[in-house]
């Protein structure tokens, strides 16, 4: 009987707001996923590497979901980038806790690859079944770079190659992830599950709101402009650059709408700070808004928490998700859920989480002009704004974290009646 699961995520925290610094939907899903499981009798302990001294050891974030802290010399001033070469001490740390804590597991779930190594060196004593979501891939990233980007390092692709390989059980979010997980890594095709991720139903709803006036208000926008969103981390593989470009575009050829369409671009920059560089990317766009003398058009708004984050979709009109990659795109579901269209880049998950012309509308690539034609067409007709919304509404409602868990304890469950088989017959 399945009890108690600990689950990897080392490079950033549950604690943390998504859409600041490493922090983003893997996040989201990891919280959101484990309260669900809480719900249907089992527990969950999420370790995470401690950023701070002095953090108590253990934050229950929910009822039966906790957050154990993992100690090692190093805090904030340790880069995501520079983790693969603390997997071993994480892994002892990690370890060292369990034993410590007289703690006692069913099964581990790591998410991103470098919880994975961690997972697959403490696994060599633990020796339990071990269930790896990646989220994202480097040789997927790597063939979706943004201009600025850069490719994602060899020891990465190694590493991630290494926990598909060994892991029981790989969990994908969509049939085209799952895809790549067989041809790019050679994952055995019997041990890849397709769990589409969740939003919270709940939360992120149509419900009416007076934040949309307000928060228009404090921005100088006026009630009745079309306000196009970017939400999520500022860096160049979202793609934010992107729609300042398309609106700049938009402008050159339809001059009116410079009274009438507006962009907000809510969320802060990637990392933690610790090369001096954490608002590059923020100070890149201000100054390509400047550039292309839409400054004045383009309004920037700092990470918002997650209780707000349903009021500032629903003062949008359009909610834009111009990613390079995505395994998925949980701001495209929260958004939609909220009942505003969705505009999105056609690669990865997106093309799950957004249902082409009917919640909203796919685009193929990364050309400005091609991004400012497509907006152009929802700007124009507010119909087709309210057909898609209807359309939003009812495409989100088939994705809930309960079915999330649901499926993923499924996995679960079927891992451990294979081990308690294989350990009858031996």
């Amino acid at each position: 009987m399945l009890n108690k699961i600990a689950t990897l995520m080392v490079h950033t925290s549950p604690l943390e707001q998504a859409g600041i610094g490493d922090a983003g939907g893997m996040n989201i899903y990891v919280v959101e996923s484990a309260k669900k499981m809480v719900a249907a009798g089992v527990g969950v302990d999420i370790f995470t590497r401690a950023t701070k001294p002095n953090l108590p050891k253990i934050v229950e974030i929910a009822p039966g979901v906790r957050t154990i802290h993992i100690d090692i010399d190093q805090y904030e001033s340790l880069s995501k980038e520079q983790l693969p070469y603390h997997v071993n001490e994480i892994s002892h740390k990690f370890l060292e806790t369990v034993e410590n804590e007289k703690l006692d597991y069913d099964l581990i779930h790591s998410h991103y690859w470098l919880s994975g190594k961690v997972a697959l060196n403490a696994n060599q004593k633990l020796k339990l079944p071990l269930v790896q979501t990646m989220h994202t891939m480097a040789l997927v990233k790597n063939m979706n770079l943004a201009e600025q980007d850069k490719p994602e390092p060899e020891i990465r692709i190694q590493g991630e190659v290494e926990v598909v390989q060994k892991s029981d059980a790989i969990i994908a979010n969509t049939e085209a992830e799952a895809s790549s997980l067989v041809t790019l890594y050679e994952a055995c095709p019997e041990k890849v599950h397709v769990v589409s991720p969740g939003v919270d139903l709940d939360t992120f709803s149509a419900k009416p709101t007076t934040a949309r006036a307000i928060n228009r208000k404090q921005l100088g926008i006026p009630d009745n402009a079309v306000v196009l969103s970017f939400v999520g981390r500022l860096q160049p593989h979202k793609g934010p650059d992107i729609l300042v470009k398309a609106l700049a575009n938009l402008f050159d050829h339809n001059p009116h709408l410079k009274s009438k369409v507006y962009l907000l671009i809510i969320g802060g920059s990637s990392g933690n700070g610790s090369s001096g560089k954490l608002n590059s990317e923020l100070d890149n766009l201000i100054n390509l808004s400047k550039f292309l003398g839409i400054n004045s058009n383009v309004k920037f708004v700092p990470p918002v928490n997650r209780n707000e984050l349903p009021d500032w979709y629903k003062t949008s009109d359009i909610v834009c998700v111009p990613s390079y990659s995505e395994s998925f795109g949980l701001v495209a579901l929260e958004a939609q859920a909220c009942g505003i269209p969705v505009v999105a880049t056609a690669v990865g998950g997106l093309r799950t989480a957004v249902a082409d012309g009917i919640s909203g509308s796919l685009i193929d690539g990364h050309d400005p002009r091609a991004w400012s034609s497509g907006l152009l067409r929802l700007i124009q007709e507010p119909s087709r704004r309210t057909i898609y919304s209807y359309g939003a509404i009812q495409h989100s409602s088939h994705f809930g974290w309960m079915a999330t868990s649901r499926e993923i304890l499924g996995i679960y469950d079927e891992l451990l009646s294979a081990r308690k088989s294989n350990l009858a017959g031996a």
